[in-house]
């Protein structure tokens, strides 16, 4: 089945042209020009301003004028990632939708959907000829997933609307008030390499640990899934306590809002060594399935032969890396007192390259409390300063402070208990949104995030519930006729 024959088609056939659109974060050109290109087609008013946000205005429809302008919103970019064995260069190739039961995913590649289909949406609107609304302006984001940076760049004035609909969020039932902010923290610690000696007396090995769910750093990270630079170091440096081993490369982790979900070493140890090596490889590989039964029960450990490396890391800068990595804080740091079962502050081990004569480190912090943010990530930062390394903190996002009156979460909410028999449930959540920032330039907004059911966001295994786009569809226009 092709998505477009989903329903409501209106919204699936624009998801379906979404995809053929290359649109990573930091390299939307090609949706910016593919919605000026619609607003064109359907003779619709349109603003792109200096950090490529483009604004496309509806007027009301008849009957409508009176009516409160409203704003929908959501960002163009995409985050970026696949599995090992898949193929695709997200600059320039279509992501491949599959429908899969009761979901629709991708061939290997994140979908997008993430916020693809909060785009699809408000495009179904603006095309739309029957569908009943006061004036309405659509905000489409550049950069959300990788710096909020058309969050950030978005001019005062830009808008008309005291009410601003995010469709960002990944839960239907749940309607989003409030929002944790966030910030990332770099480091990088320059290292120095020495050629190895004793050819012969040595064997070099791939070790790869793959498997994890990994997922998105704000949603997943009160999950208990594991970490693969945490895990695959964790080996190395057990390993370290009782055999010699050698370290040339290391590589985890990709993107920094998501928990890595693999990572890979070369390695060197001594030849007398090999069967305690690969004995100690298939014992961790059974510690941490065993760990992680409930939470990752794919995780792999493995080992490989592989070439012989030309240099290896200095043994001070070894023990460097094993300290930084191994002491490094990750996960949930701390549970909300104010909303049940929702995390408070939390760091994410992102991602670790090895670069030159250069390890880069990149983590990330979010919390509901801008103090306990910066707590958490001058946590991060002085790990990086007890083994000598550089670090540089992120300008940040501030949260967005949950306002329980707001008459748009009223309304949303009774339109939800009309439309499906079921009381939503009004919450914070601990992801980042772009509401925080829109509450600088316009403090008198007063805004709602929801959106259908989306899972494995930011991983390979994305994918959104076919049923709760329906739900998601119906809502909004109930709401765009209410309001």
């Amino acid at each position: 089945m092709k998505i477009s024959e989903l329903s409501p088609n209106v919204v699936w056939k624009q998801f379906e042209e979404i995809l053929k659109v290359p649109r990573p974060s930091k390299h939307e050109e090609k949706m910016v020009e593919f919605l000026v290109n619609f607003a064109n087609e359907h003779n619709l008013k349109y603003t792109v301003d200096e950090t490529q946000n483009v604004i496309i205005k509806k007027s009301a429809t008849k009957g409508y004028e009176n009516k409160p302008s409203v704003a929908l919103q959501a960002h163009m970019d995409m985050v970026c990632d696949k599995t090992a064995d898949k193929i695709h260069d997200f600059l320039t190739d279509p992501i491949t939708p599959i429908v899969d039961g009761e979901w629709v995913k991708a061939d290997r590649t994140t979908l997008g959907a993430d916020d693809g289909i909060g785009v699809a949406a408000m495009l179904a609107i603006l095309a739309s000829d029957d569908i009943e609304h006061g004036p309405i302006e659509c905000l489409f984001t550049r950069d959300e997933e990788t710096g909020l940076t058309g969050a950030h760049g978005l001019g005062k004035g830009l808008l008309n609307s005291k009410i601003l609909l995010n469709l960002d969020s990944e839960d239907d039932g749940l309607i989003f008030i409030g929002c944790a902010g966030g910030m990332d923290t770099v480091g990088t610690m320059k290292v120095s390499y020495k050629k190895p000696v004793g050819i012969g007396s040595y064997k070099a090995y791939k070790l790869v640990l793959t498997g994890l769910l990994g997922g998105h750093s704000g949603d997943d990270i009160n999950k208990g899934r594991g970490n693969a630079n945490k895990l695959l170091v964790r080996f190395i440096a057990d390993y370290a306590q009782k055999y010699t081993i050698q370290l040339a490369d290391f590589s985890g982790g990709n993107l920094r809002n998501a928990i890595a979900h693999d990572a890979t070493a070369i390695v060197r140890i001594k030849t007398r060594d090999v069967s305690n090596f690969e004995k100690m490889v298939k014992d961790y590989d059974a510690i941490y399935k065993n760990e992680l039964s409930l939470t990752d029960a794919g995780v792999s450990l493995i080992c490989c032969d592989t070439y012989m490396p030309e240099k290896v890391l200095s043994g001070k800068d070894f023990n460097r890396f094993i300290n930084l990595i191994y002491g490094m804080p990750h996960g949930v740091l701390g549970m909300s007192f104010k909303l049940k079962g929702i995390v408070e502050t939390s760091t994410n081990l992102a991602s670790i390259k090895f670069i030159d004569d250069k390890i880069e480190v990149v983590t990330s912090q979010r919390s509901d409390s801008e103090s306990l943010k910066f707590f958490a990530a001058n946590m991060v930062a002085h790990c990086f300063e007890l083994v000598g390394a550089e670090y540089e903190h992120s300008d940040g996002y501030p949260g967005w402070t949950p306002n329980p009156d707001s008459p748009i979460l009223k309304t949303a909410a009774q339109v939800y208990k009309d439309l499906f028999n079921q009381e939503p449930i009004c919450c914070s959540i601990h992801a980042g949104l772009e509401c925080g920032l829109f509450l600088e330039k316009y403090p008198d907004m007063d805004m709602i995030s929801y959106g259908p059911t989306l899972r494995g966001v930011h991983t390979p295994d994305e994918k959104i519930e076919i049923s709760t786009v329906d739900k998601f569809w119906k809502m909004t226009l109930e709401i765009l006729k209410r309001v």
